[in-house]
C-alpha cells in the first residue's frame, strides 16, 4: 500500500513512525514532512493547505491511502478533496472537523445532547461580551471560536485581564478570524486528562489516556503553547471515570455528530476536566493531539494502518485496540522565546543517541535540513537545524511513569542546540501524588 501523510510536525513524525512499521506500507510519502520524517518517508514540498496539488500528487504516485493529520487542513476540507477524488482517506470531512474548528459549534452540540461540559455563553459582539463578564466571578475563561494553534484560550484572574482578553481577541484580532466569536465559560478545577478515540462514525474506541502541559513555564506559568510535554497513562483516569466517559462523552458525541448529519471518521480528541462533580469536556479536537500522539502512539500494539483503514471502512468494531502496560513521557525541547518570538536555524546534535528498541524517541516538531559549510578541512555536510518554536519531542518509555519520566529527562541531555529551552516539571504531578 502506498501512503501519503499530510503534515510536518511531531504528531506526524509519530504517525509516520507507526505507519512505516506496518508490513502493509509499501511506500510512505509525507507533505511537507520534516528532517525526522525524512528518515521514514519521501518528503515532498507541498503545503498542507494546497488540496489541489496534494490530490494531483496522490494520483500521480498511485497513492492508495491518505492521512490528513493537522487541524487546519481538516477544517479547510483537504480530507474531502481526497475522498471526493476516490482516494481512501483517514481524517474527518470538513463538516465533522467543525467540532474543533468552531468552539461555539461544539458547545452548542454538548448542550443539545447533554454531554457534560462547563456552563458557557457565545458572543459575536465585543460590547455584549464585556457586559456579560461583569455578571461573573473570577477567574474567567475566554476562548476564541476558531483555530488558534492551541493558543486561543485565555484564563484571566481579574476582570481587567478578562476585558483586555476580549479586546485582544475580538477587536485587535490577535488570532485573526478565529476571534470573530468568543466563548466565555465557567472556570473548572480538577485534573486535566486527554483521551484520544478512534471512530468510524458508529463505533468509537478510546486509546490510552494522556496528560498535557500547555503553559510555557515551570509550575504552569507563562503563556499557553501548543504543548510543552505530556505523559501517558494518567494515573487520575480511573476505570470508573473511563466507563462514565465512554457512555456519556465518547459514544454520545459520535452519536450526536451522526444525528446532525456530520458523520465523524478519524480521531476524536477529548480534553477532559476531572471535577468534583464528575468529568466534563474542556474541548474537542478532530485529530491526534500534539504532543499527546508522541506518548500514546509508541504504546499502541496494533498495526496503525489496520486501525485507520477500519475507521474509513466502518469496520472498527472488528478491531481489538491494545496498548502496552508501561508508560511514556514526552518533554518538548523548544526554542527560547517560544511562543512569542525566537530564532531558528541552529544545528541540532545528539540525535544519533536515540534508540527506539531501548524505548527512546526524538520526534521532530520543527526541524529541517541545512548544509554546514566546510571548515578546517572538514567537507560540507548536511545537518539538522531548528525550524520552529517547538523543536523536538523527546519521548521515553518505562515500566512506570516515574521510570519513563526519569528516562525522558535523561534523554534531553543528549540533545543540544543553541537557545534550547524546556520545562523541568513535565509529569511532576506523578511525584506529587506518590
Amino acid at each position: 500500500m502506498k501512503v501519503l501523510l499530510v503534515g510536518g510536525g511531531g504528531r506526524e513524525h509519530a504517525i509516520a513512525w507507526a505507519v512505516s512499521k506496518s508490513p502493509r506500507c509499501e511506500k510512505l510519502y509525507a507533505a511537507p514532512g520534516n528532517a525526522g520524517i525524512a528518515e521514514l518517508a519521501e518528503c515532498v514540498d507541498i503545503s498542507v493547505m494546497d488540496a489541489e496539488s496534494l490530490v494531483s500528487f496522490a494520483k500521480e504516485k498511485g497513492v492508495d491511502f491518505c492521512i490528513v493529520a493537522p487541524d487546519d487542513p481538516l477544517a479547510a476540507g483537504v480530507a474531502d478533496a481526497f475522498l471526493d477524488a476516490g482516494i481512501k482517506t483517514f481524517g474527518p470531512r470538513k463538516n465533522a472537523a467543525i467540532i474543533e474548528a468552531s468552539k461555539a459549534f461544539s458547545k452548542d452540540l454538548m448542550k443539545k445532547y447533554d454531554i457534560p461540559c462547563a456552563a458557557s455563553e457565545t458572543f459575536d459582539d465585543a460590547d455584549k461580551a464585556l457586559e456579560y463578564l461583569k455578571t461573573l466571578d473570577a477567574p474567567y475563561v475566554i476562548k476564541a471560536d476558531g483555530l488558534a494553534l492551541g493558543k486561543g484560550v485565555l484564563i484571566c484572574n481579574t476582570l481587567r485581564e478578562a476585558e483586555d482578553g476580549i479586546k485582544e481577541i475580538m477587536i485587535d484580532k490577535k488570532f485573526g478570524d478565529a476571534g470573530d466569536k468568543v466563548v466565555i465559560e465557567e472556570f473548572m478545577t480538577g485534573r486535566e486528562v486527554s483521551v484520544l478515540c478512534f471512530s468510524d462514525g458508529k463505533t468509537i474506541l478510546p486509546m490510552t489516556s494522556a496528560q498535557d502541559h500547555k503553559r510555557a513555564g515551570d509550575g504552569d506559568t507563562g503563556l499557553n503553547t501548543g504543548g510543552m510535554g505530556t505523559f501517558s497513562p494518567s494515573p487520575f483516569y480511573t476505570e470508573e471515570i473511563a466507563k462514565f466517559c465512554e457512555e456519556n462523552v465518547y459514544k454520545r458525541t459520535i452519536s450526536a455528530m451522526a444525528s446532525e448529519g456530520r458523520e465523524f471518521k478519524g480521531v476524536l480528541f477529548c480534553g477532559l476536566m476531572l471535577t468534583e462533580k464528575g468529568p466534563k469536556v474542556l474541548e474537542f479536537n478532530a485529530r491526534f493531539g500534539d504532543p499527546e500522539a508522541q506518548v500514546v502512539i509508541p504504546r499502541m500494539k496494533n498495526d496503525m494502518l489496520d486501525v485507520m483503514e477500519a475507521c474509513v471502512d466502518g469496520t472498527l468494531d472488528k478491531i481489538d485496540l491494545e496498548f502496552d502496560d508501561g508508560a511514556a513521557v514526552c518533554v518538548m525541547l523548544a526554542s527560547e522565546g517560544y511562543p512569542v518570538s525566537y530564532k531558528k536555524g541552529y544545528e541540532i546534535t545528539g540525535l544519533d543517541k536515540f534508540n527506539e528498541k531501548e524505548g527512546y524517541f526524538a520526534f521532530h516538531s520543527g526541524t529541517k535540513f541545512a548544509f554546514k559549510s566546510a571548515t578546517d578541512g572538514e567537507p560540507e555536510k548536511k545537518v539538522v537545524v531548528t525550524n520552529g518554536g517547538r523543536v523536538l519531542g523527546v519521548t521515553a518509555l518505562g515500566s512506570t511513569l516515574l521510570e519513563a519520566r526519569a528516562n525522558a529527562y535523561k534523554a534531553t541531555e543528549w540533545v543540544d542546540f543553541e537557545n534550547k529551552y524546556m520545562r523541568n516539571d513535565i509529569g511532576k504531578a506523578i511525584d506529587d501524588d506518590k
